[in-house]
């Protein structure tokens, strides 16, 4: 009889933690409107010139370099990892992209082998600004670097020159089963500053806000912190899992390059971030991109290539390349 009474005791206790941990944990995760965080590596593969079966631009070029030219070096941030990939198969001579091992491999942190001879990398914006600063890197395109990026620059006696090139939005999102579609500046002001916590508080369901970071330097987290007037939260809750999640981005990189479907960028102050939108002005976080090089590199090839990239054959290949290009071309 006793054994029984302590069979019976034990499980009734695992079927009490169980349910409790579904009540409080999994009921609520399982449809928390979250997820949104996982936006994937950039799939550089996909992206690599002078190969067939690449996704990039092909406008055209009255510009051609040649092997027996000083080819200036690209890198960028992975959101403009389509732009001057398709600068690099329109205009520099095939042959010029090498890789360490003879052939392409993902097998790495940033899903790139790129050799030290060749004209594309990918080191990401936080390391790309710096070789770009150390010089093994001639031309780097980028959303505007961050104070702490400028400030490196300037102490190592640095100047550097930014020539915007292109337009691109600020988006904030979320997942697509998440019933808010729009949010004003002052709303995710106040949710990022730790004011607005509940979703019901801008006509959402009642479930907590997970606001989603950056890391550190990177292009959406410069921009997030210029939007913010560097006046935001520095960490999450720690029950900030429990909630419905809010991240940013930009718009062609989660719409166009890591293209999850499970998420939904929200319109801001009731303007979608569509081309339209972004090129006409009305979408108010709309922002230049630019391509950054120092103002003392030699090479008069970097000169040209800024220039050509100004030029209407440049600017239809920005905008063949799913961004919005800064002059009519």
């Amino acid at each position: 009889m006793r054994k029984t009474v302590i069979i019976t005791a034990v499980i009734s206790f695992f079927v009490f933690v169980n349910v409790f941990l579904y009540v409080t944990l999994t009921s609520r995760l399982g449809n928390n409107y979250s997820g949104v965080s996982q936006t994937k590596m950039v799939d550089v593969a996909r992206y690599l010139p002078f190969e067939e079966t690449s996704n990039l631009a092909k406008t055209g070029s009255s510009m051609h370099f040649s092997s027996e030219d000083d080819l200036p070096v690209l890198d960028g941030a992975a959101a403009l990892v389509p732009v001057y990939a398709s600068v690099i198969d329109s205009v520099y001579p095939e042959g010029s992209v090498t890789y360490e091992g003879g052939s392409f491999s993902d097998d790495n942190k940033y899903g790139e082998n790129f050799a030290k001879d060749s004209v594309m990398q990918y080191q990401n914006t936080i390391r790309g600004y710096d070789a770009l600063l150390e010089g093994s890197v001639d031309l780097f395109f980028t959303a505007h670097p961050s104070e702490n990026q400028m400030k490196t620059a300037k102490e190592k006696g640095i100047e550097i020159e930014l020539v915007p090139v292109g337009l691109e939005a600020f988006v904030f999102f979320v997942n697509k089963n998440n019933p808010v579609e729009s949010l004003t500046t002052d709303e995710i002001r106040s949710i990022y500053r730790g004011n607005i916590t509940n979703w019901k508080e801008v006509g959402g369901p009642d479930r907590s806000i997970n606001p989603l970071l950056r890391v550190k330097n990177s292009g959406s987290q410069t921009m997030m912190e210029k939007f913010m007037e560097n006046d935001m939260i520095k960490r999450r809750s720690i029950f900030a899992v429990f909630g419905a999640s809010i991240g940013y981005s930009f718009r062609y990189y989660l719409s166009g390059m890591v293209a999850n479907d499970n998420v939904r960028m929200l319109a801001v102050n009731g303007v979608y971030p569509n081309a339209q939108n972004i090129r006409n002005g009305l979408y108010p976080l709309t922002s230049s991109f630019y391509v950054v090089c120092k103002k003392d590199n030699p090479n008069p090839n970097v000169r040209k290539l800024v220039d050509w990239l100004l030029s209407p054959e440049g600017q239809r290949l920005i905008e063949a390349c799913g961004y919005s290009p800064i002059t009519s071309p």
